[in-house]
């Protein structure tokens, strides 16, 4: 029998004849070569075969760049262990069919010219296990990330811990879970390649622990395997159960991609997060902050609802040079009603975190029109606190008639989601920029309004109710939410006056939706003024003044206001 160099030698593929491999999934017979071509995916039926740990770095890496750190050998078999073979033989047996010392490979290379740290598990060892050598040499590869300042890039695939090892493989766990926390603690990137299968010890601890979760197309990944499941509890096991895609849809990883798009992507995640890249205008370069004309209330109402309105994706396709969307919560669920996740901004690199709509019937109802449930506002959390970990000013772009009021929003603590989510903005120790581009209805958009700039687009609002919903109950009647909004004076105007918003930002002639692209042209000028200013503040400064701002709002200290110019037409 013989196999592909490529591929995993525990991988279960049969080889009909030389040069020829079945596909473990669909049993299609493979012509090596063209396997080896499409990067051991079938062209069949698109399973992902397993790799071994040196096709990983081939595919990932910059061709010639990997320099391989050696391990001096460490003491074996600490329990004396033995079942229908003694340990050590399964050791020799190991590294003689996978080529390896032990089950992960770990060195420096150069990925997309970036220096990173890699450590790649082979599943071929011992089926990728996690015992004392491997524990350390994933707590190596952290701890040379740590000294070299650089980047982490970790490739899962393993079974869990090391039985033979016994609770001594345990431990290695938490040794490697508190290295990868002290990753977090020093602001550096850890992006966790999940491939199939990753399981047990490993997947409880550091292949979750990343900044950013990226798992392979097909892979399988859980705490316990389906085997163990149906053996412990006789559990009926949903479709797709434990699949990436299974974990994309629950919220518990940030991405899901091929095996053909993870370079590109891994790539942008280190453009992304690297903040020596960053720029900042020269003044000369600000354009002049334009006003909003006074509007009726109602009209403004009106053209914020408008459907063809940009939302938040579009204003990331058209105002940002790049974004890369993070997914989930990590507990529950992926909310599309908000998005977000790491963009770049004229050469500052962002985290933005928006309100989505959509635009067409399909699109509104799968975004639940822009009203977040509870897991919608813990992703956004999440992501505050990535941006804080990685020292990258936040961006939120708000649009929703309000939080969703649903009872399943309440059994999963809508109102805790809201006012943690608000509470820690509040305290977040990087620059945050509001900006209110539609609707903005009562604390579900507040919980990204609280910020250190406040921008409001000349044709949107902010309520602590929806017109309608204040004439049903004080004029006993919706049909009088014209009326309704002209009270409460809803309106770019009003928030400036009342110090809410910082500035306004002008729309094209009519509004946002006739002109998207120089609407988009139009925040982006806006936003670009707001963080290079911001950058001059350090952390304690930001903290002090956000405090102060928020203390002015509806107190008798008028909040310092911009001079603001007329509106300007696009191409005036």
């Amino acid at each position: 029998m013989t196999r592909s160099s490529t591929l995993d030698p525990g991988a279960a593929a049969a080889v009909e004849q030389p040069g020829w491999v079945s596909c473990p999934a669909c049993g299609w017979l493979l012509y090596r070569k063209r396997l080896d071509r499409n990067l051991s995916v079938c062209p069949e039926c698109d399973h992902h075969l397993r790799l071994t740990a040196r096709a990983r770095i081939d595919l990932l890496v910059d061709p010639g760049s990997f320099v391989e750190k050696t391990f001096a050998p460490a003491p074996q078999d600490p329990l004396g262990f033995t079942d229908v073979r003694h340990y050590p033989d399964r050791l020799r047996e190991a590294a003689r069919r996978s080529g390896e010392s032990e089950a992960v490979v770990v060195g420096t290379a150069g990925l997309g010219g970036t220096p990173v740290v890699v450590a790649v598990m082979d599943f071929g060892f011992l089926g990728g296990s996690m015992g004392i050598e491997v524990g350390r040499r994933v707590t190596e590869a952290a701890g040379l990330a740590m000294a070299g300042r650089q980047p982490l890039v970790i490739v899962c695939a393993s079974g869990g811990a090391r039985m033979q090892e016994g609770v001594l493989s345990l431990f290695r766990m938490a040794r490697a879970s508190d290295a990868f926390g002290r990753l977090r603690e020093a602001g550096l990137l850890s992006v966790c390649v999940l491939s199939d299968p990753t399981y047990g010890g490993v997947s409880a601890s550091f292949a979750t622990l990343g900044s950013v979760l990226v798992a392979e197309r097909g892979a399988h990944i859980g705490f316990a395997g389906p085997r163990v499941v149906q053996e412990t509890i006789r559990a009926e096991l949903p479709p797709g159960f434990q699949t990436a895609e299974f974990l994309l849809e629950h919220g518990l990883v940030d991405r899901v991609e091929s095996r053909a798009e993870l370079r590109p992507l891994l790539i942008r995640l280190l453009g992304l997060h690297d903040r020596a890249a960053d720029g900042t205008l020269p003044a000369a370069d600000r354009p002049p902050l334009p006003a909003a004309a006074v509007a009726d209330p109602w009209d403004v109402v009106q053209k914020a609802r408008v459907v063809e309105r940009p939302t938040t994706l579009d204003y990331l396709a058209r105002a940002f040079d790049d974004f890369v969307e993070l997914h989930g919560d990590r507990a529950f669920a992926d909310d599309p009603a908000i998005v977000g996740g790491v963009a770049a901004l004229d050469g500052r690199r962002v985290v933005v975190i928006g309100h989505e709509k959509g635009h067409t019937v399909r699109e509104r109802v799968a975004r639940n029109f822009g009203m977040p449930h509870p897991e919608g506002y813990r992703k956004a959390l999440r992501l505050l606190q990535h941006a804080e970990d990685f020292g990258l000013p936040v961006v939120t772009l708000v649009d929703t008639p309000g939080a969703h009021p649903g009872p399943e929003a309440e059994e999963r603590g809508q109102s805790h989601a809201i006012a943690e989510i608000i509470m820690r903005s509040s305290r977040l120790r990087v620059p945050v920029v509001a900006v209110v581009t539609g609707e903005g209805g009562s604390g579900g958009a507040l919980a990204l309004c609280t910020s250190d700039r406040l921008l409001v687009l000349q044709n949107a609002y902010l309520s602590v109710i929806s017109p309608e919903g204040c004439a049903a109950i004080l004029w006993r009647t919706a049909a009088e939410a014209p009326t309704a909004a002209r009270a409460m004076r809803l309106g770019a105007a009003h928030l400036c006056e009342a110090g809410i918003a910082t500035s306004i930002v002008a729309e094209p002639p009519g509004g946002a939706h006739t002109d998207p692209a120089a609407a988009a042209q139009l925040l982006r000028e806006a936003l670009r003024r707001e963080l290079d200013e911001l950058a001059r503040l350090d952390p304690a400064t930001l903290l002090a003044e956000r405090t102060r701002r928020l203390a002015r709002i509806g107190s008798n200290e008028r909040q310092p206001v911009r001079t603001l110019r007329p509106v300007q037409t696009v191409g005036s």
